[in-house]
């Protein structure tokens, strides 16, 4: 699985064009693709009207939403983003430590571009898709 990060959600839903809008272009159908409740509500959190809402409820409706938090993966981001502030990385976000830690936990990969999301990757093994660095034509 895939999860899909707010930030390329965000820019495929407004219609931008980078390597991470079009490689999820190029892969829905072919990857499983998905987003979890707490990118889903940040997304939303985001849209400005009821009617914008339901459109982007109705394209998100076509992507596995997966429900994350839970006493365990809290404790365990905690964990995660203790380890990296020591290392010398401090993550900004809390919400980002816990979609990376549910990631990593899942042995999911993770579709975004967000900065924070690359020390998991160097430190702690998350998977994450480089479309940049891709072959897939």
């Amino acid at each position: 699985m895939i999860i899909v990060d707010t930030t390329v959600w965000v820019d495929y839903l407004n219609g931008a064009r980078n390597p991470e809008t079009e490689w999820l272009d190029r892969e829905v159908g072919r990857e499983e693709i998905g987003l979890t409740d707490l990118i889903l509500c940040e997304i939303l959190q985001g849209v400005r009207g009821e009617r914008d809402c339901a459109r982007v409820r109705m394209v998100l409706k076509d992507f596995e939403s997966l429900e994350t938090c839970g006493e365990e993966l809290c404790v365990a981001a905690a964990e995660n983003y203790r380890k990296l502030r020591g290392l010398g990385r401090t993550v900004r976000k809390t919400i980002d430590c816990l979609i990376a830690t549910f990631c990593i936990e899942r042995g999911y990969s993770l579709l975004h571009h967000d900065n924070d999301f690359r020390h998991f990757e160097e430190r702690l093994g998350l998977s994450v898709i480089h479309p940049r660095r891709s072959s897939i034509s």
